[in-house]
Parts: C-alpha cells; sequence; structure tokens
C-alpha cells in the first residue's frame, strides 16, 4: 500500500502513520485500524491532536463525500482501541513466552541482550523505575541497544493483559510475538503524543 494523505495536514505519509476512517452504516464516522473495512476511506495523522481536530471541524464529511456525523469521543474510541489492541498483543506475547515480567526477570532480559522495550505500569514506584533504567543505560554502554521504556497502562490493565497479579514492570522479547506487540505499542504512545523514555 502506497502512501495516503492526511485529510487534516493535507502531507502525504505511509499507512502506518495515519488512521484511516470510514462511513458506518448510520452514517457514523468509524476508526478502521484494521484498513479493512469496506467503502470509500479517508485517512488522518496517527496521533489523538489531528483525530479531535478532524471530528471538530468535521472534515470527513468532504472527505467521505457524505453527510457523516461525529461522535464527540471519537478520539477517546481510537485511544480505547489502539489500547485493547496492544493488551490483546501483549496477551499473546505471553502464551509466546515472548515477554519477561517482575523486576529481576526484566532487568535480565535488558543486560542478556534480549529485550526489545520495557512497559511499567503508572503505578511503578520510582526506586524499580530508576533501577531496570540502570540497567537499560548499562547495556547502551557496553554497544547494546537503547532500549526504550513505556508508561502507558495501570497495574490492573498489565496484570489482565499478562494474565498474572501484581505486573508491575515487563520486557517485550525478541521474537516474532514481541515484536509484533511492541509495534502496536509504538502506534498507541504515538496516538497520545509520548515518547519513549531513552537510557540516556
Amino acid at each position: 500500500m502506497g502512501e495516503r494523505t492526511c485529510i487534516v495536514t493535507r502531507r502525504a505519509a505511509e499507512p502506518d502513520e495515519l488512521i484511516r476512517f470510514v462511513a458506518g452504516p448510520d452514517m457514523t464516522v468509524v476508526p478502521d485500524l484494521k484498513r479493512n473495512l469496506p467503502g470509500r476511506g479517508c485517512w488522518v495523522s496517527a496521533d489523538r491532536v489531528h483525530v479531535d481536530e478532524a471530528a471538530r471541524r468535521n472534515i470527513f464529511r468532504k472527505a467521505l463525500k457524505a453527510p457523516v456525523t461525529v461522535a464527540p469521543e471519537l478520539g477517546a474510541q481510537v485511544d480505547a482501541l489502539l489500547s485493547r489492541s496492544v493488551l490483546g498483543a501483549l496477551g499473546l506475547a505471553r502464551k509466546a513466552s515472548a515477554v519477561a515480567l517482575g523486576s529481576a526477570k526484566v532487568d535480565a532480559a535488558i543486560r542478556g541482550g534480549r529485550a526489545l522495550a520495557v512497559l511499567h505500569a503508572r503505578e511503578a514506584a520510582e526506586d524499580g523505575v530508576r533501577k531496570l533504567t540502570q540497567a537499560r543505560r548499562a547495556t547502551l554502554l557496553v554497544g547494546g541497544p537503547d532500549i526504550p521504556a513505556y508508561e502507558l497502562f495501570s497495574e490492573a490493565e498489565m496484570s489482565l493483559a499478562f494474565g498474572g497479579a501484581n505486573v508491575i514492570h515487563a520486557a517485550l522479547l525478541d521474537a516474532d510475538a514481541g515484536k509484533a506487540a511492541y509495534r502496536r505499542m509504538v502506534a498507541l504512545d504515538r496516538y497520545r503524543g509520548g515518547s519513549p523514555a531513552a537510557a540516556t
């Protein structure tokens, strides 16, 4: 699939940097994250700011060439869909043994060069985050990768996704299921306008 143009910025970008929208059966605007819904579609830069602007100005009417309506909570709907996608992928990664859970195992995965990314619960204690940041920094200093760290979910959400209790720290491992979950995590973080914490 070639480049598409954002209806807000009018800039061309790869589909992975955009979100597709279509008109639903009831003529409301529907996000099409998998890009497989039928009908005419339009594209918006994959971040909350531009989705909210498109909704506020209802640029969708012109782009979809239809008298569509936009739900006031469209931006939140997209966030919820992206979150659900990430949490589902994290669960699949766990089943594929492509995650490390708990501070000690995450630390070992980082220092062993197996971690793609680190995920902290929002409730994570500062000391626990600091220790894993030190492990990420030590890995970088010896020529390893700059492993990013994210805070996207609550402890309850992470525990449910990983099928455990009190999951505060996790690492995605360098395996197919881990890579798939990581891609979705990056998309959610980008949508929320965040940037992962670097080890430097």
